[in-house]
């Protein structure tokens, strides 16, 4: 799926010139996260945007700033979908959204999980984007929906991500606290 199917109206309907304006944002970053998953499944055989959707909840309640919605609603696209960092530029997305989305984005053959949490920690958005990522994916309520092995594999790397978290950005409380 390329952006252009994903976009509204098609080719040229764009941040810019559309006359979208910043109060569209979050809107904007919906409509293409949800047109970037369709048909995607998660782990549990839900619908994937569900997954974004709570994420982009959890910000919401925090009253974070469109940017940081717009990145919980984005953060998965380059990675589980085929929305590249130069579509989510050439539809008008700011530099500090796709900066957060990139710094979401795991790399192929990305193998030491300390490069990718060094990407995430430098980036206040995509940190906090990630927080309730792994707090969503934590969530009791969804382990259980999986195969006990799969759960217990899940909060084990979940586990290890707080932890590490924690550590690169100097705050203990993080490793302490149930993130999910």
């Amino acid at each position: 799926m390329t952006l252009q199917a994903v976009t509204l109206g098609g080719p040229g309907m764009d941040l810019r010139s559309s006359g979208l304006g910043h109060g569209d944002l979050v809107p904007y970053a919906y409509l293409i996260s949800s047109r970037a998953h369709a048909g995607q499944v998660d782990k549990s055989g839900a619908e994937y945007i569900a997954h974004p959707r709570r994420v982009a909840h959890r910000l919401g309640t925090r009253a974070a700033g469109d940017e940081y919605i717009a990145v919980a609603w984005l953060h998965d696209v380059v990675e589980q979908a085929s929305v590249t960092l130069d579509d989510l530029f050439a539809v008008g997305f700011s530099t500090e959204v796709i900066d957060a989305v990139n710094a979401l984005t795991r790399r192929p053959g990305e193998r030491d999980p300390v490069d990718y949490y060094r990407r995430v920690v430098a980036n206040k958005i995509a940190l906090a984007v990630k927080l309730a990522d792994i707090e969503d994916n934590r969530d009791p309520r969804r382990l259980r929906l999986l195969p006990v092995e799969t759960a217990e594999r899940l909060s084990r790397k979940y586990a290890h991500a707080v932890a590490l978290l924690a550590e690169l950005t100097s705050n203990p409380v993080l490793d302490q606290t149930d993130v999910g």
